[in-house]
């Protein structure tokens, strides 16, 4: 991974989503950067839940400018990039702005576009996107180079995280998925649950799953969303916090897919050549 590398490397870019809400996905993003730059990477956390954006408000931060700041024109993505703890960079979304959740499909892959052009020497970039398979939620997933799904103990979250896989494997291209359980009992239950989603996802989908680990349920971690910090900096020693730092180091081991699939650059390429034909074409009917 592009660590210590300068900042012309191209930084890894980890996607967190999940199937359904109220799963902790926001909680997973956050403590992974978190534990990301505790191990000494420079990482930015971007926050692309349009509608009901609350990392910032996880990590007790006041920002100035918000992405929807950047899509009226108010200001340039660089000037949303707020300081968190550590060193960590966090980029906000809005909150409360419905029409920022009716985005078009070519405003999802202009912000992929401008994220790719931030001159921010960064090792990784851990996106927390919205729950459910929405466009947004889809291309940020396929322009990353490793997608996490996070999954919990309930019928629908396993479900739900399956319809997600499924969109990403047959209209996005994913092949490769990291899937984390959280809030489980024991490492027992994570391991089921994994074995579960694999089951159907190996019958049906043309798609890897990797089983990333799982967090336990853990009365630290709660105290440290009551108090507005990663619960990696807040109870270092908790058993939510040593799992999550296992998942980092695990994170920092991937190898990025085979061919260029997951690059930014590439990504946006293949959707500039998409959109050139699909123009060339309206011209040529005119």
């Amino acid at each position: 991974m592009g660590a210590g590398d300068g900042a012309s490397a191209v930084p890894t870019v980890i996607a967190v989503a999940s199937g359904k809400g109220g799963v902790g996905k926001t909680s997973v993003s956050i403590n992974l950067a978190a534990s990301l730059v505790n191990a000494g990477q420079r990482t930015l956390l971007l926050d692309t839940d349009m509608g009901l954006a609350n990392v910032d408000v996880m990590l007790g931060l006041a920002p100035r400018f918000t992405l929807a700041d950047v899509f009226a024109g108010r200001c340039e993505l660089q000037d949303t990039i707020l300081q968190g703890p550590n060193g960590l960079l966090i980029v906000p979304a809005a909150s409360g702005k419905r029409h920022m959740t009716e985005l078009l499909p070519q405003q999802h892959v202009g912000l992929v576009h401008a994220f790719s052009q931030l001159e921010v020497p960064l090792d990784v970039m851990v996106v927390d996107n919205a729950a459910g398979i929405a466009d947004g939620v889809l291309t940020f997933c396929q322009a990353a180079q490793d997608v996490v799904v996070v999954v919990c103990d309930e019928p629908a979250s396993v479900t739900d995280a399956y319809a997600l896989i499924k969109v990403l494997s047959r209209e996005r291209g994913v092949t490769r998925v990291q899937v984390l359980a959280n809030q489980v009992q024991n490492p027992i239950e994570g391991r089921q649950l994994f074995e579960k989603l694999e089951r159907v996802t190996s019958r049906f989908l043309d798609v890897t799953l990797n089983y990333l680990g799982a967090i336990p349920r853990d009365e630290w971690l709660r105290r440290a969303i009551q108090r507005q910090e990663a619960v990696v900096d807040a109870f270092p020693s908790s058993p939510s916090a040593l799992a999550f730092r296992d998942i980092a180091r695990r994170a920092r081991q991937w190898q990025s897919p085979p061919g260029a699939r997951g690059h930014v650059e590439f990504f946006l390429e293949r959707l500039v050549a998409r959109a050139t034909a699909a123009t060339s074409a309206r011209s040529a009917a005119a």
